[in-house]
């Protein structure tokens, strides 16, 4: 992930140009010429990365009003005067990481970090901190707040994992077996309680099959209808993998860039080399060299197992892998 920041003025940029020197990671640094602030934002607002804006809070708030969609997709955006005074994390503090890069920001300019969320100012467990760091995605971010607000409140929180939780569980949290008396749930599985907040571990991998010239929509209704019937949440795929004679299908491309999906493609031979029992297509075999793209494709992207077998939908066919993690991060002990 890179940064992007951008400075209005010749303090500023001396600001910037240092925090380039220092970076670990890639930092990109704009001179904003007059009136190109909208014009820069909406250029890397959408990227997922984060962005600097050395000078005016208000300057940078107006800039980016027009482009916040939700709180589990928009970046992390960090206001700093151009002195390196403060650093104020103004969008996306926990789940973007913008608090954390703020206490960096400050530390390497001796400056202040202005953190303002509750959890933090009152060292409690931030769930979407914590599933943020060990790569959960949060189906339905909306209920985070609940959860901030029991444990502030003194409240003790119960959770579940389809998958084991190594360390102990932070104060005020209580693994509990039952999803459905879970306050948050861990889940690769769609059918969680209504009222729980959702983290979901991607950890499945999308096998697929198509006929040349598939289009988008034709896969994406393929897609809902497949996650619908084997009963996980679309959160969970990390990627797609197919045949590489599917690699140039645009319906693929574009279905892949709508759900932000890494693409793999694996030749014949690669595929064939596959180990397990998959089902078999003597028709795609006839076409492409092999008996089945989907399954084979799935297990060979995730390095895992077969979760679901084969489904056909008109020319399409959709098979699920499963990599299971390790142990959840220790560290989450020490939120």
């Amino acid at each position: 992930m890179s940064i992007f920041a951008i400075a209005f003025t010749d303090k500023g940029m001396e600001l910037g140009e240092r925090l380039k020197a220092a970076a670990q990671q890639e930092l990109e640094l704009t001179r904003c010429d007059e009136g190109g602030v909208m014009e820069w934002t909406s250029q890397h607002f959408l990227s997922g990365n984060s962005l600097i804006f050395i000078g005016a809070a208000g300057i940078a708030v107006r800039a980016i009003s027009p482009f916040l969609r939700r709180k589990s997709v928009d970046p992390a955006v960090v206001v700093m005067d151009e002195l390196g005074k403060f650093a104020i994390p103004i969008l996306s503090g926990h789940i973007g990481g913008a608090n954390a890069l703020a206490v960096a920001l400050a530390d390497f300019t001796g400056g202040t970090p202005v953190i303002t969320t509750a959890t933090d100012t009152e060292n409690v467990f931030a769930v979407d901190t914590w599933a943020s760091s060990i790569g959960l995605r949060i189906a339905n971010p909306e209920k985070i707040k609940y959860i901030s607000s029991k444990l502030l409140a003194g409240g003790t929180v119960r959770f579940s994992s389809i998958f084991p939780i190594g360390g102990a569980a932070p104060e005020g949290l209580v693994q509990v077996d039952d999803m459905s008396e879970g306050d948050f749930v861990i889940s690769y599985l769609s059918g969680t309680p209504e009222d729980a907040l959702h983290l979901v571990p991607p950890v499945l991998t999308l096998g697929v099959g198509c006929k040349k010239g598939t289009s988008c929509a034709e896969l994406e209704a393929a897609f809902q209808a497949f996650m619908r019937s084997c009963g996980c949440h679309e959160l969970a795929v990390r990627e797609l993998c197919s045949i590489d004679l599917k690699a140039n299908e645009p319906g693929l491309r574009e279905f892949c860039k709508i759900h932000e999906l890494p693409a793999r493609f694996f030749s014949v031979d690669e595929l064939r080399d596959v180990p397990g029992e998959f089902s078999v297509s003597h028709f795609v075999a006839e076409i492409t060299g092999i008996d089945n793209v989907c399954e084979r494709s799935a297990v060979l992207g995730s390095d895992g197992t077969l979760l679901v077998r084969k489904t056909i939908y008109d020319g399409i066919t959709m098979a699920l892998a499963i990599k299971e993690p390790a142990n959840a991060e220790e560290s989450s002990e020490d939120e």
